[in-house]
């Protein structure tokens, strides 16, 4: 049984990273999707998709994987010390996406699905993912958009589930050596099975397929917008801190490479270009400073206008 509900999950998997690298691709214009199959020696493998130099996206990746060993490594037995001792499979899509243009956002996208089984015991299952937007210099109106798709596809699952999931992503993308979020979240979750397989499968796959719902247009409304060498350097600089974040605390980049995945695949999602600046502060009153001071932190985005979100962050 455990093959059969493992074979539907990957079924999906792979299709979903069909139907995003077709529309992702339909949006740049220029650029296609380069694939690169890879086998690991201890079980498994995965196809790893690039894109490099189009119209719009300088650089992006959407990975499918699914590795399988007699043991867990030591980031996921950490977590779960239940884990200790049983074999695993582990498959998923994980994707980021760094635009050329300043002012459309890095946004990033993973779903997965875990099972851990020993001889004798019931299997441990759990599903896993989210997606979260980085944005250099945001708009309002699309933070709230990423947000309220954010908010639609949990809605169907229970009217706590956006908030609980929202706050997750909130408290996960925050880099705590830097004292400010990654950007303006979105959805996060892991160890889902409370619901069942077949639900729990059914918000894994809500999230998926909600990914480009809420991508797209964004691209589409910020594509044209002009941008200058500052805003160029500023976009480098903040993406360091994405360099940053998966390096430090992301735990699927420790387990991609305590696992012995594909190292250039797990690294995929760092940006193609990226600098850092000694001691960097915004000029008072700029575009960029309006990015440190109301976006780079926690916010009932649903619930509030940028006119309140500035008043009220003014006050601190």
């Amino acid at each position: 049984m455990q093959s059969e509900l493992l074979q539907q999950v990957k079924t999906y998997l792979m299709a979903l990273q069909d139907s995003i690298c077709k529309g992702l691709e339909n949006a740049d214009g220029k650029a296609t999707f380069v694939e690169d199959n890879w086998q690991r020696e201890e079980g498994g493998g995965g196809r790893t998709r690039v894109i490099q130099g189009g119209d719009i996206i300088e650089q992006g990746g959407v990975n499918y994987s699914h590795v399988f060993g007699a043991s867990m490594p030591a980031s996921a037995t950490a977590h779960r010390p239940e884990l200790a001792g049983r074999s695993f499979h582990a498959c998923g899509v994980s994707l980021v996406i760094h635009p050329k243009n300043p002012h459309i956002p890095t946004s990033h996208a993973n779903v997965r699905f875990f099972i851990a089984e020993k001889d004798g015991e019931a299997p441990i299952w759990w599903f896993g993912g989210g997606f979260d937007l980085t944005p250099y210099y945001p708009v309002f109106e699309d933070v709230q958009h990423w947000h309220q798709v954010a908010h639609d596809l949990c809605q169907p699952f229970g009217d706590g589930v956006y908030d609980k999931y929202k706050t997750w992503c909130d408290d996960y993308f925050y880099l705590k050596h830097r004292s400010e979020t990654r950007g303006v979240g979105g959805l996060f979750f892991d160890d889902l099975n409370e619901l069942g397989f077949e639900q729990s499968f059914a918000f894994m796959q809500a999230v998926g397929n909600g990914f480009l719902d809420a991508y797209l247009p964004i691209i589409e409304r910020r594509k044209e917008t002009p941008t200058t060498e500052q805003q160029r350097d500023f976009q480098l600089y903040r993406r360091g801190r994405y360099v940053e974040f998966n390096l430090v605390w992301d735990r699927g980049t420790l387990f991609g490479l305590q696992t012995g995945g594909r190292t250039e695949s797990i690294l995929m999602s760092m940006p193609p270009l990226a600098r850092w600046e000694y001691n960097y502060a915004p000029a008072v009153d700029s575009p960029e400073a309006k990015l440190y001071q109301y976006y780079l932190r926690p916010q009932a985005w649903l619930n509030t206008t940028e006119e309140a979100l500035i008043a009220r962050q003014w006050q601190l």
